[in-house]
């Protein structure tokens, strides 16, 4: 069995990471309210808070404050902001949802994975200090709140 080191965060990319986990775990949810056979309107409802809440804003950081460090005409940012535009798309999509949401589980997941595998990395190469600066100072590590007006996960 092949052993993954953990990957290294440093602090001003921690909490984006956090972001990540708690993105992470809403792909989990999508694919339980599946196996659940979880009324379609049950999940949309909780997909469009977490994307209201949470997403849109941990979208506009990255692109403003993270993907800059490299600049917009490398491939990894390139790719990240596609990445954004189709999940948008996703997330505000009304029609198909059961295909919907499990493209939005399936492509978050990958996005994610990207983010943390080789996006980051790179990031965290050659940030400057006053970029992490910046980073720092418009995303805090703020706790996480769930939306726990309809667990239909458990």
């Amino acid at each position: 069995m092949i052993s993954q080191k953990p990957l290294k965060r440093i602090k001003e990319l921690q909490p984006l990471s956090h972001d990540h986990h708690h993105g992470l775990q809403l792909c989990w949810k999508i694919k339980t309210a599946f196996s659940k056979n979880i009324d379609l309107k049950r999940i949309k409802n909780y997909i469009n808070w977490f994307y209201k809440t949470h997403l849109k804003s941990h979208f506009e950081l990255e692109e403003k404050f993270v993907f800059s460090v490299l600049g917009s005409a490398n491939e990894f940012v390139e790719q990240a902001l596609s990445d954004h535009y189709k999940l948008t798309k996703l997330f505000t999509e009304e029609n198909d949802l059961e295909q919907t949401f499990k493209n939005i589980a399936e492509l978050l997941e990958q996005h994610i994975r990207f983010e943390e595998r080789t996006l980051f990395p790179e990031i965290q190469k050659i940030a400057s200090a006053s970029q992490l600066a910046d980073i720092s100072k418009f995303h805090s590590d703020e706790n996480f709140i769930e939306n726990n007006t309809d667990v239909f996960w458990l």
